[in-house]
């Protein structure tokens, strides 16, 4: 079993680059056009010329340009109600239907 376990490693690299080059939209894609990384990760693989590659110049990474933390940028910015218990009409609405409050 430990014998097939870099087989594994490098093949688990080739996935993870491969589902993140394709997942990065164009406008986070450096140095090389989108679809040429995508070639070149598929083509390269076998030998983590490709992955490693896409990895350390591929995409841009980094912290984002307003300093909020990966799980902010996210998040729900206001736009609309998170959960019927953080609009306030919702829970008026709930005093308003239930008899035992409207003695």
């Amino acid at each position: 079993m430990l014998r097939y376990l870099p087989f594994l490693l490098v093949l688990a690299l080739w996935i993870y680059a491969f589902v993140d080059c394709l997942n990065t939209p164009e406008e986070e894609v450096r140095h090389l056009p989108k679809v040429v990384w995508v070639i070149i990760v598929l083509l390269f693989g076998e030998v983590l010329v490709g992955p490693v590659a896409w990895l350390i110049t591929g995409k841009v990474r980094g912290a984002p340009a307003n300093g909020s933390a990966p799980a902010q940028r996210h998040r729900n910015t206001g736009a609309g109600w998170v959960a019927p218990d953080d609009n306030p009409e919702f829970l008026k609405s709930l005093d308003e239907n239930n008899p035992k409050n409207n003695d």
